[in-house]
């Protein structure tokens, strides 16, 4: 699908934008390339893929580097604190 000036001018009112004139001819024209860069996804074999109504139904599995862990760097950060007890930072009581 193509889409022409009258096309982008029609979706740019819809859309609330100001395009200037001279400007609609190359907004027509990167429509048309997202627009075939999205219809690239027909040629897609999709048999057996269940469609995914919300990201957080799947479930993606862990990797190594998903590991969850201190770092092993908590001197070498504790090091730029101005001031440290046990282990932690040390900050100024805010609530009375």
């Amino acid at each position: 699908m193509t889409i022409d000036v009258k096309t982008a001018r029609h979706i740019s009112t819809l859309a609330r934008l100001k395009i200037p004139e001279d400007q609609l001819p190359a907004v027509a024209n990167d429509l048309s390339k997202i627009l075939a860069w999205v219809g690239m996804l027909d040629e897609l074999d999709v048999t057996g893929i269940e469609p995914l109504a919300n990201v957080n139904d799947g479930h993606l599995g862990w990797r190594e580097q998903d590991v969850v862990t201190d770092g092993g760097q908590a001197q070498a950060v504790l090091a730029n604190a101005p001031s440290q007890k046990a282990d932690f930072f040390t900050v100024p009581k805010v609530v009375e």
